[in-house]
């Protein structure tokens, strides 16, 4: 079984600095149909102008990851992390009991473009933490390269959560497949480019929920780049 969640059905705010499409409800938007999906909570697509960026604001009881298609973001929190995360790069924040951090487009030039995700954690009350890694494009050429997981198997970024990303570089014509089982919940998100998943066509910013099948097969129909999300249960 899947759904599709069109590119353009998503939410948007454009705030001058940042303009923001939000897969699931988020800040002043309100969707009771997009309130998550398992663990899953937000999918943000994010382009920051130029050394614009978020103040130094909290979070808790959540794991935030940051995924950058272009450009560079600059990031300092509470924990006494500072960084600056470029394409391939993958950060991995666990609020817990709570974080204060701030994000800035660390380019005075160029635009930043990237995915902001968050997931519930397993447990709440969890001692904040950090974690950064780089895979590259050819670590994710023409495969599912685990980039997240709750164990930090085969140099994955470790998350408190019974849930596995997947970073895929295809280009047209490439496909790939991923087994799964009835109890767990698939996400996709495209990236980058096109792809069919099961044979339904998805365009760059569309997401798709998988549920209640055997596996995933996604064909490439342009270069691109896919994130899946794999899931079990909710926080």
């Amino acid at each position: 079984m899947m759904l599709i969640r069109h590119a353009d059905d998503r939410g948007h705010a454009n705030h001058g600095w940042l303009e923001s499409f939000h897969t699931f409800s988020f800040a002043d938007y309100s969707d009771p149909r997009y309130n998550g999906f398992g663990p899953l909570r937000v999918i943000n697509e994010d382009r920051v102008q130029p050394g614009k960026g978020f103040g130094t604001h909290g979070h808790r009881d959540m794991e935030i990851i940051s995924y950058v298609l272009e450009g560079e973001l600059a990031h300092k929190d509470s924990m006494g992390t500072g960084s600056v995360i470029r394409p391939g790069d993958v950060q991995r924040m666990t609020a817990g009991t709570g974080v204060q951090h701030s994000e800035f487009n660390h380019s005075k030039t160029e635009l930043v473009h990237f995915l902001q995700i968050w997931l519930f954690p397993s447990k709440p009350n969890l001692q904040p933490a950090y974690e950064q890694k780089t895979f590259s494009a050819e670590d994710k050429r023409g495969k599912l390269k685990l980039i997240i997981s709750p164990d930090g198997r085969d140099g994955s970024v470790k998350i408190n959560q019974n849930a596995e990303i997947y970073a895929a570089v295809l280009g047209a014509g490439e496909s790939v497949m991923h087994p799964t089982t009835h109890e767990r919940k698939l996400w996709l998100q495209v990236a980058r480019g096109a792809v069919r998943a099961n044979g339904e066509a998805l365009a760059v910013g569309d997401g798709a929920a998988i549920a209640y099948d055997d596996k995933v097969t996604i064909e490439s129909t342009a270069d691109s780049e896919v994130l899946l999300f794999d899931m079990i249960g909710r926080a």
